[in-house]
C-alpha cells in the first residue's frame, strides 16, 4: 500500500466562495469543477500518482468543526499559506508549530464553509 489515504472531500455549502477561498490561500490559477454523481465538485490540482481531493456541494455533504482532519500540503513553508487564512475569510485555531524535526510543522484552521482543516510542511 502506497498510502492510506488516497482520496478527500472537503464539504462546502457554497462552491464559488469556497473555490475562491481555497485559490487564494494556495495560490491555484483555478480548480477544475464539474458535476459527478449528482454532486457539485472542485478539484485540488496534483501531478502524477499524489493523493487527490476535491470540495464537494452536495444534500449530504455538510461543512463540521468535528470529526476527521485532512492535513493539506502547505510546503515550503506553511507560513505562506497560514498568513492568507485570515484576509481569505478564515480563521486560524493554531499558529504554526513544530511537531518534531523529521515530521516537520502544521497548524490548524477554519475554512470559510466552517470546516476544521491542518497545514503540514516540512519548514
Amino acid at each position: 500500500m502506497a498510502n492510506v489515504l488516497n482520496w478527500f472531500e472537503i464539504p462546502v455549502e457554497d462552491m464559488e466562495r469556497a473555490v475562491k477561498f481555497y485559490t487564494t490561500i494556495f495560490g491555484f490559477a483555478s480548480m477544475y469543477q464539474m458535476q459527478m454523481g449528482g454532486f457539485d465538485m472542485a478539484f485540488f490540482p496534483m501531478e502524477g500518482d499524489g493523493v487527490g481531493g476535491a470540495l464537494v456541494k452536495g444534500e449530504s455533504y455538510k461543512p463540521a468543526l468535528d470529526g476527521a482532519v485532512i492535513y493539506l500540503n502547505a510546503n515550503p513553508d506553511l507560513a505562506i499559506v497560514e498568513s492568507k487564512i485570515e484576509s481569505a475569510g478564515g480563521k486560524v485555531l493554531m499558529s504554526k508549530k513544530l511537531i518534531t524535526e523529521e515530521i516537520g510543522y502544521m497548524a490548524l484552521f477554519i475554512d470559510i464553509e466552517g470546516n476544521r482543516v491542518a497545514l503540514h510542511s516540512n519548514k
